[in-house]
């Protein structure tokens, strides 16, 4: 076998070496393209306005602009947000990220916010509920919907803040995921509000904008007050991107996109007609108003 010239071998090791060096010139993101890597992404499959397998979420957008910035194709891991959805999708290193964590869930590390929403009331535009609180006397008279997680009707903080009001009589609870055999599970309570089966809907921000967008019924949403009720039970949250704790650079480069893609993401959520403020705001205001 012919010996390659020793000349020909240091000019390719050479051109390999400054190849590298460029990569590592770019950028982490320029980096993590030409490593040939996607952009794995977790993510339910029939969780409207969040995320669904036709990529029509918000959640959806928001991932396609992080790999369109990362300049890396971007590919899906689904899996129905229910108990064990992390622990089965970033958590076994499936995927790398999560886009719409609220806290510090384990198994990642956690980007900066790029939004901040809150529960709200929604009523039918015709009974001009106007200026709601969690203390006011017209809520033991009416009829109140609550989205519940489990078969506590307890476990949302809005329902929590009731119970300790001795409001429970007139409280009707909502499964948080609904019947995931229909389309769009989670808009049940925000139908039984249309139809006039209660009277108010106590909801998680980004579910009632983007329903009450879409109702043949007007509805009014007010975000809940207080915002964190007796010290105890928020009712406002930052979301951020969950990434896999492996992968600290890729969660930094994402710091940089959602900085310099802001309003980028700002567009998104108003399309969607997601209540929010900037992170760490005060108050949540009705996206489009």
């Amino acid at each position: 076998m012919r010996q390659r010239p020793l000349l020909a071998v240091l000019a390719g090791t050479a051109a390999l070496m400054a190849s590298i060096s460029s990569i590592e010139a770019k950028g982490p993101a320029t980096a993590y393209a030409q490593m040939a890597r996607s952009l794995v992404v977790c993510s339910d499959p029939n969780n409207l306005p969040f995320s669904d397998e036709a990529r029509e979420g918000f959640e959806n957008k928001v991932a396609e602009l992080l790999a369109q910035s990362l300049g890396t194709p971007l590919r899906y891991v689904w899996w129905a947000q229910r108990r064990g959805y992390v622990r089965n999708t970033i958590g076994s290193a499936r995927c790398d990220v999560w886009p719409g964590v609220a806290g510090s869930p384990p198994g990642m590390i956690i980007s900066r916010p790029y939004y901040r929403s809150s529960y709200v009331f929604v009523t039918r535009e015709e009974r001009a509920l106007e200026g709601l609180t969690l203390d006011d006397p017209r809520l033991r008279s009416l009829l109140i919907g609550v989205q519940m997680v489990g078969n506590d009707a307890t476990n949302t903080p809005p329902a929590h803040a009731l119970s300790e009001r001795g409001i429970t009589q007139n409280v009707r609870g909502f499964m948080l995921y609904g019947d995931y055999t229909q389309a769009h599970p989670a808009a049940a309570i925000l139908d039984a509000l249309a139809h006039r089966r209660i009277d108010v809907a106590i909801v998680w921000g980004p579910f009632a904008g983007y329903f009450a967008s879409r109702s043949d019924t007007p509805l009014k949403l007010q975000a809940v007050s207080p915002l964190i009720d007796h010290g105890i039970w928020p009712m406002a949250f930052d979301i951020a991107v969950g990434v896999r704790s492996s992968e600290p650079e890729l969660r930094d480069e994402i710091n940089r996109i959602l900085e310099r893609r802001r309003p980028a993401i700002e567009h998104i959520l108003e399309e969607f007609h997601i209540p929010h403020t900037a992170p760490g705001g005060a108050a949540t205001r009705v996206a489009g108003s």
